[in-house]
């Protein structure tokens, strides 16, 4: 299977930059107006494209208060997960205007489905690709339904085990997909750096043979960042206006400036990695001339012997190399020469 796969025209592979996904999620803080500034600002900011979450809290919890569906801990103590949902949820009816928006400003949106209703709304809307949310990796039906539509998909592969992952790539080959990412995912939120053990990107990469990136829930950009250099070509972090704006998600969430810089600095870390390469570069041409070589230091006659006190390792580099010093005491020199002047193999009897 080859390691790329092509949304709306970008390709996306370890060749490329990697993919910049900012993602919505709850950030819109039920107004759509802050919705449509956010797709503005991520293409402002350079992000290839803006990711969206479909589904409404019956498609994916039960309104139940029991104390199976409360949440303990965390950011949303004390919620039930229905309440949660119900705050949370991009309704249904802003996906055709938001999809319009994104298509205006030119920015590729999709979304991640939570069931087949889901998909169903977005393959009416023509979404060029498909993502899995950690949380639903396990979900093999429906990884399988999105598999069915043959857009690429991407699956975030947070608190899955690589038997798990390997279950979800095998769902989603059987049924049909021919384009195929894993995020290696740390589904804390916040996540801190040290859980997320970048070096797994490139077990991932050989373990699965199949394009790898990161789903980044950490605060900052560095892990992100650096797994552009391990070799992540998809990046996807949570976006907003405003990190304190009060949002389910705001708090762990890039800011336009951030978002930017993220754009940024992930291709100067693309660019930084290029390939094994021991040759002078450009940028090191006009300073070759100041490494250091041999010179004279001493007057000397035609057929006079060459002894350590008469040369010297300095800069600029002119003369020969700092390495034959070795071979030139001792030697004769053919021609007069003055203090200062650079060592050539043509003043030398060798």
């Amino acid at each position: 299977m080859s390691h790329k796969m092509v949304i709306n025209g970008r390709e996306i592979s370890p060749e490329q930059t990697p993919y910049i996904i900012a993602e919505l999620s709850a950030n819109h803080n039920g107004d759509i107006k802050t919705a449509f500034k956010i797709i503005s600002e991520a293409k402002k900011a350079g992000a290839d494209a803006l990711k969206l979450q479909t589904y409404r809290p019956d498609t994916i919890t039960l309104d139940s208060d029991s104390d199976d569906f409360k949440i303990k801990g965390g950011l949303w103590d004390g919620r039930t997960l229905y309440e949660l949902y119900e705050e949370a949820h991009t309704p249904w009816e802003w996906h055709k205007p938001l999809f319009e928006h994104a298509r205006k400003e030119g920015i590729t949106m999709f979304s991640s489905p939570f069931d087949n209703t889901a998909v169903d709304l977005l393959e009416d809307l023509n979404a060029p690709a498909y993502k899995i949310a950690s949380f639903e990796a396990v979900d093999l039906a429906l990884i399988e339904y999105v598999a069915s539509t043959g857009k690429p998909m991407i699956i975030s592969t947070g608190m899955a085990d690589a038997e798990e992952i390997q279950e979800a790539i095998d769902a989603a080959r059987g049924a049909g997909c021919k384009e195929l990412a894993i995020l290696h995912c740390v589904s804390g939120y916040p996540a801190p750096a040290e859980d997320y053990n970048l070096r797994t990107l490139a077990d991932m990469q050989s373990r699965f043979n199949v394009l790898t990136g990161l789903s980044d829930h950490t605060l900052d950009n560095t892990t992100a960042i650096v797994s552009a250099a391990m070799g992540a070509s998809i990046i996807e972090k949570h976006f907003t206006l405003d990190r304190s704006g009060g949002g389910p998600d705001d708090t762990f969430s890039l800011e336009p400036r951030e978002l930017a810089a993220l754009c940024r600095d992930t291709k100067t870390a693309k660019k930084a990695l290029g390939k094994v390469d021991y040759g002078r570069k450009s940028s090191e041409l006009g300073n070759v001339k100041f490494r250091r070589s041999l010179y004279f230091v001493r007057d000397l006659k035609a057929g006079d012997v060459i002894t350590e006190d008469c040369i010297r390792s300095v800069r600029p580099g002119y003369g020969l190399p700092p390495k034959f010093m070795k071979n030139i005491v001792g030697a004769k020199v053919n021609v007069n020469i003055s203090a200062n002047t650079a060592v050539k193999e043509d003043f030398l009897d060798i």
